[in-house]
C-alpha cells in the first residue's frame, strides 16, 4: 500500500479528500497480531523502535515512553506484514550507526528514522550507509536542527517529524507544545517538501492535555502528511474494532481539511488557548 497514494477512481480529488487519502497513520508495535489488525484496519506503516541509548537520562523528568525493541522484534514485524516497516534507530554515532543501518535493512526495514540529528552530515552519512536500499527520515528535535532546517531540507529525506518532547526538553520549555505556539513548528514546516508530521493522534474526541481534534485541525492547516498514533491510542481503542475507529480518524482529517478559512482560524485560536492553559507542572504534582 502506497503511503501517499491518491485513490485511483478520482484523478483530481478535493483537498479534503486528498488529505484523508494520503495522510499516513503510523503505529509503534512489535506484536504481530496487533500489526496485522492495524494494517487490515487501514494503517499505513508500523514502527519498530530501537532508540534508547541515553534516552532515559535525557527524558528523566518527562512523561515519555522509552522502547527497547530488538532486531528479533523487527524481523517478527516484517514477517507479519507487507505494509511499510520503519525502524527508528539510535542517534548518529560513527561507532554504532553503520551496524544498526546494516542490521535494520537486512531484517527488512523499508525505512530508517534517525532521531536527535544536529548536523546535516549525520543524516547524509546515514543516507550513504543506506545506499538507497531503504529510505531515511529524520526527527527535528534539537535546537541545532531547527537552526539548520534549510540544510536538512536539501537532503533526499523520506519524511521529517518534529519531536516536540525532546525539543521542549532541549529548549527548557516546560510546555512541550511551545514550539506550536511560538511559530517554531510552522517555520520548520515551511522549509520542507518531504512528507512532514508532528505530534500524535488518537480518537478524534479524545486527547489529553490537548484535544485530538484540535491537533488534527493544525495538521490539516499545515498540510502535514503523517503522524504517529500515540500511546493513548492503545488505551482509547482497547476492546474496540480498529476497522471502525481508524476510518473515524480519517473522517476527522477530511472534515478538518474542508473547513472554511474562518473555522480554520477559530480552531487555531482554540488550540493556542488550550496549550496556554495547560500547566504541566500541575500534572507532575498529582
Amino acid at each position: 500500500m502506497s503511503l501517499h497514494a491518491t485513490p485511483p477512481e478520482r484523478e483530481t480529488p478535493s483537498p479534503d479528500e486528498s488529505l484523508a487519502a494520503s495522510f499516513s497513520l503510523l503505529l509503534f508495535s512489535t506484536d504481530p497480531a496487533r500489526v496485522r489488525e492495524a494494517v487490515a484496519a487501514g494503517l499505513d506503516a508500523i514502527l519498530v523502535d530501537w532508540e534508547n541509548r541515553g534516552k532515559q537520562q535525557r527524558q528523566a523528568d518527562a512523561d515519555t515512553e522509552i522502547n527497547h525493541d530488538t532486531l528479533d522484534d523487527l524481523r517478527r514485524v516484517r514477517a507479519a506484514t507487507d505494509a511499510r516497516v520503519i525502524c527508528r534507530i539510535n542517534g548518529y554515532d560513527p561507532d554504532v550507526t553503520p551496524s544498526e543501518v546494516a542490521a535494520a535493512i537486512e531484517a527488512g526495514a523499508d525505512e530508517l528514522l534517525l532521531p536527535m540529528a544536529r548536523m546535516p552530515d549525520e543524516v547524509q552519512r546515514t543516507l550513504d550507509l543506506a545506499g538507497g536500499r531503504a529510505g531515511v527520515g529524520m526527527l527535528i528535535e534539537t535546537t541545532d536542527a531547527v537552526r539548520r532546517v534549510e540544510q536538512f531540507a536539501a537532503l533526499p529525506l523520506a519524511r521529517v517529524y518534529v519531536g516536540l518532547n525532546d525539543l521542549a526538553i532541549e529548549r527548557r520549555t516546560p510546555n512541550l507544545f511551545t514550539a506550536v505556539t511560538d511559530g517554531t513548528l510552522e517555520a520548520v514546516r515551511r522549509a520542507f517538501r518531504a512528507p512532514f508530521g508532528f505530534g500524535g493522534l488518537t480518537l478524534p474526541e479524545r486527547g489529553s492535555p490537548i484535544p485530538c481534534r484540535l491537533l488534527i485541525g493544525e495538521m490539516a492547516r499545515l498540510r502535514c502528511s503523517f503522524s504517529f498514533l500515540r500511546r493513548s491510542f492503545r488505551a482509547d481503542t482497547e476492546g474496540r474494532d480498529l476497522r471502525v475507529e481508524v476510518p473515524r480518524i480519517r473522517q476527522a482529517l477530511s472534515e478538518a481539511a474542508a473547513r472554511p478559512a474562518p473555522a480554520v482560524a477559530a480552531d487555531r485560536r482554540r488550540l493556542m488557548e488550550a496549550i496556554e492553559a495547560w500547566r504541566p507542572e500541575a500534572e507532575r504534582g498529582r
